[in-house]
Formats: C-alpha cells, sequence, structure tokens
C-alpha cells in the first residue's frame, strides 16, 4: 500500500526520496545474488579465453621448434635432449613413489639421441639393449630397489628417448628438414582441429575412461585436418609427390590421436591433470609434445621406405 504523503510517516518517506536517501524501486538490495549469465555465454567465454591461451603458449614454442629444426644436426639433438629430459622429468616425477632410477634413464635418452646422430638404427637399438642392465643396476643401487621403477624409467626410456631418436633419424634423411616440418605441421594443426571440432560439435565420447573430453567427432575432424595441413604443407615442396604426401599425412592422422590418449592414460594412472608448468595453464612438455613422440616414429618409417 502507497505511503499518503499528507501522514507523518509519509512527509518524512517523500523527503528522504527527495534527498536520494529512500528506498528505489528496482534497485537491487544489499545481499541479493547477482544475476547469471546464461550457461552457455559462459561457456563461449572459457572456450574463447582457452583458445588465446593455447595460441599465446604456442608462438614461443614454435619459433623455438623452427629454429632446431632448421639449424639441423648437433644443435637440434641438443635441442632434443633438453626437451626429452623435462619430459622425463615430467613422467618420473608423476610416478615418484615408483622411484624410478632418473640418472639411468637421463644416461639413457642422451645414449640414444648421440647414436641417432652419429651412427645409425642399428646403433641405437644396440644403447636400448643396454638400457635394461644398466637401469637394473642403478635400481639396485638405490635405497629401495622395485620393479615398478624399473619399469617407470624403461617407461621413459622407450616412450620417449626412442621417439626423439627417431626424430634424430628423421632428419637425417635426405630432404629431411621438409618432411620434420611436414609432421610437425600436420601433428600440431591436426591436434587443433581435434580441440575446436570436439568443442563445436562433439557429442559422442571416445574414451570417456581415460578423457573425458575427447569425442568421436573431434577425432575425426582432427584426422582430416592433419591429412589436409600435410597435403598443403607438400604442395611448397617440389620434390614431395602427392601420394608420398597422402600417406605421410594419413599417418601422422592415425598415429597422433594415439600418442594424446597414450598421454591421457598415463596421467590418469598417475592421478594427474597434467603433466607439468612449462606451459603454465596448459600443462608440461608432455602435453604438448605426446602427439608429437608418436608422429616422429611414423614419419621416419614412412619417409624412409620411399628414400
Amino acid at each position: 500500500m502507497a505511503s499518503n504523503p499528507q501522514t507523518p510517516g509519509g512527509a518524512r518517506q517523500a523527503r528522504l526520496r527527495e534527498e536520494g536517501r529512500g528506498p528505489r524501486r528496482g534497485r537491487r538490495r544489499r545481499g541479493a545474488a547477482r544475476p547469471r549469465r546464461p550457461a552457455r555465454q559462459t561457456r563461449e567465454r572459457a572456450q574463447r579465453s582457452d583458445l588465446r591461451a593455447r595460441i599465446l603458449a604456442a608462438i614461443p614454442a614454435v619459433a623455438v621448434a623452427l629454429f632446431l629444426v632448421i639449424e639441423g644436426g648437433l644443435i637440434f639433438t641438443l635441442g632434443l635432449l633438453v626437451l626429452g629430459g623435462v619430459c622425463m622429468h615430467e613422467l618420473y616425477g608423476m610416478y615418484e613413489r615408483a622411484r624410478p632410477a632418473r640418472l639411468a634413464g637421463y644416461a639413457a635418452l642422451a645414449g640414444l639421441l648421440l647414436a641417432a646422430r652419429y651412427g645409425e638404427e642399428s646403433q641405437v637399438l644396440l644403447v636400448a639393449v643396454i638400457a635394461l642392465p644398466v637401469v637394473f643396476g642403478v635400481t639396485l643401487a638405490g635405497p629401495q630397489p622395485s620393479v615398478g621403477g624399473v619399469a617407470v624409467t624403461l617407461l621413459g626410456i622407450y616412450w620417449i628417448g626412442f621417439a626423439l631418436a627417431h626424430a634424430v633419424l628423421l632428419r637425417g634423411l635426405p630432404h629431411g628438414l621438409g618432411i620434420v616440418l611436414d609432421v610437425l605441421v600436420g601433428t600440431f594443426l591436426g591436434d587443433t582441429g581435434a580441440y575446436l571440432g570436439g568443442r563445436m560439435f562433439g557429442k559422442r565420447p571416445l574414451a570417456p575412461s581415460i578423457s573425458p573430453n575427447k569425442t568421436v567427432e573431434g577425432l575425426v575432424i582432427g584426422m582430416f585436418s592433419a591429412i589436409v595441413a600435410v597435403w598443403i604443407a607438400g604442395r611448397y615442396q617440389d620434390w614431395l609427390p602427392v601420394g608420398h604426401c597422402l600417406v605421410l599425412g594419413f599417418g601422422v592422422a592415425l598415429v597422433a590421436p594415439v600418442g594424446d590418449l597414450f598421454e591421457s592414460f598415463v596421467k590418469r594412472e598417475a592421478g594427474t591433470k597434467d603433466s607439468g608448468g612449462l606451459f603454465g595453464a596448459h600443462g608440461g612438455a608432455l602435453d604438448r609434445l605426446d602427439a608429437v613422440l608418436f608422429t616422429a616414429v611414423a614419419g621416419y618409417y614412412i619417409w624412409a621406405a620411399y628414400v
């Protein structure tokens, strides 16, 4: 019921309103909840922010990768030694409870890369064979030796070390510079296509027990993006036939999602979301190189079959 200005109370309220101190219609009361933004608007804003952060984090990484690949030789090998060491550090940190033999893992990584740089496939295989007894010996010398420690150490050697050694072997093949760039372009643009495709069209989960956010739609779009990316990159290389280019693109598209899922599986078993913090909110070196650790191997054997 509206107050009567003729009554004492009504006159007081009218005076307060004139002075700007009275209650106003439509004013949000103190302590009242603010109106919420629509869920879709909030989700879209978060996706734009996430994509922007991904791009900003990728710029320096792309610059470093281009420098290392173009330089080749020992510079490329030493750069991969640093990256591989960071990846191993993240892996061994996730499974610290198993007490991996870190020193043996880092030594095997260096041996594999140097064997790939100055030797051939047989020398890389020899280092991998020698790694097992070395890991066993270092593990026994530790305070609490265990089979789990040996297993985690060897996982780092054969997952990370072997893959990076194949990247060095690939760089040393004829036209290795161009092929390494093609593999990287296909891997990262395929990953971007999978990410955006999953965000926009993803409905059916791909592997919910391993990575709930990955979808079948994202997988298909990512594979298509990888093949197209390698094909477009190959059009600027007159020495690369279209058929070879498409086979290389298909190989990259096929194994890149496997590498991504494998790293997600390793993290899930370790009970962690990200492998590290090298790239800030977007995880560590393993999070960024998980697919490359598979595509570098596939790229080497595909191109070695042609040359």
